[in-house]
């Protein structure tokens, strides 16, 4: 079985290393340029000190890289994926595509796993999410993920086939409680970052994981999710990681909004996105995310970080139940 993975980035050059132990990988890089650099070199700068082995073949041409495969992994950035991946359906022949970048789309407002859906709409779709970095996959560290699809049939074969002695998947039938946990914990990282950055304390940030996860719980469940999903590896697992720990891009980029940290343009944070894209959505559905607004009005340069906890801390009490 051949498994193909769209996206050479950290992830996608992570999740091949993982994988090629046990099956042939294509891995595709949209970018023919730095493409050209992995296949001739067999490393990724995104990803330094590590080697793609001997069952991993690279590639720019999209054709080639789906050519024999029977599971077709996403791992181009959010942001991007509808753009590049807009005509992905006429080169699928039944292959199963499974998402694994995770965020809110700012144009669509869509998580990862219903932006695949949308591009290909009869075909098997589903999410691999949870708490993990792509250095840490690519070591072979034990890692714990959520295969989540609607796809009952397929959903047992998947899991089968991208479990191994370093990656444990675990299955669920809630693909959009998944999505929104991947997504919204990016957000909450960036509070708790810049919480930490600006001095105020360990409490705080325990505070605002354990509030933004309730939030996360109100949004999930109101778009129809379950929220035993969210108290799972795609929900509360990941959300504790990219919200106590320096690899997290979220994280520091919330240091660097308190101030601690000068602020670097040439990362990928995908939490300011969705942020951003949640503004609208809260509007409309009339849903209370307090948090999620505050993150908002930080990465917009409408509020800094003393102003939105005093805003937060100024909320009406209520019973913590009422809350979720």
């Amino acid at each position: 079985m051949t498994i193909c993975i769209l996206g050479a980035g950290a992830f996608g050059t992570a999740l091949a290393i993982a994988l090629s132990g046990n099956e042939k990988v294509q891995l595709w890089g949209r970018n023919e340029k730095s493409t050209r650099t992995i296949k001739e070199t067999r490393k990724n700068s995104k990803l330094p000190g590590h080697e793609l082995g001997p069952n991993v073949s690279v590639t720019s041409d999209l054709n080639e890289a789906l050519q024999g495969s029977s599971l077709v992994l996403c791992a181009v950035p959010l942001q991007n994926t509808h753009q590049v991946l807009q005509n992905i359906s006429r080169y699928l022949e039944g292959q199963a595509l499974i998402g694994c970048s995770k965020g809110i789309d700012l144009d669509s407002g869509l998580g990862g796993y219903s932006i695949l859906k949308s591009l290909y709409p009869d075909g098997p779709v589903g999410i691999l999410t949870g708490p993990s970095f792509a250095v840490d996959i690519a070591k072979g560290l034990p890692t714990a993920l959520t295969l989540a699809s609607n796809e009952n049939d397929d959903l047992g074969e998947w899991q089968i086939k991208l479990s191994n002695g370093t990656l444990r998947i675990y299955i669920s039938h809630d693909p959009i409680g998944a999505e929104i946990g991947g997504a919204l914990k990016n957000v909450i990282a960036i509070a708790c970052g810049a919480a930490v950055g600006a001095g105020l304390g360990e409490s705080a940030r325990a505070a605002l994981i354990t509030r933004g996860h309730a939030e996360i719980i109100r949004y999930a469940m109101r778009l129809g999710a379950q929220a035993e999903t969210l108290a799972g590896l795609s929900g509360f697992g990941d959300l504790c990681l990219t919200c106590t720990s320096n690899k997290s891009r979220n994280y520091c980029y919330g240091m660097e909004l308190s101030g601690t940290k000068g602020l670097d343009p040439s990362r990928t944070i995908e939490g300011k996105a969705t942020a951003l894209a949640m503004v609208p959505i809260l509007k409309r559905l009339d849903i209370e995310m307090p948090i999620t607004e505050a993150v908002a009005k930080l990465c917009s340069g409408t509020a800094n970080v003393s102003e939105v906890m005093a805003d937060i801390m100024a909320r009406p009490l209520k019973k913590e139940i009422q809350c979720v």
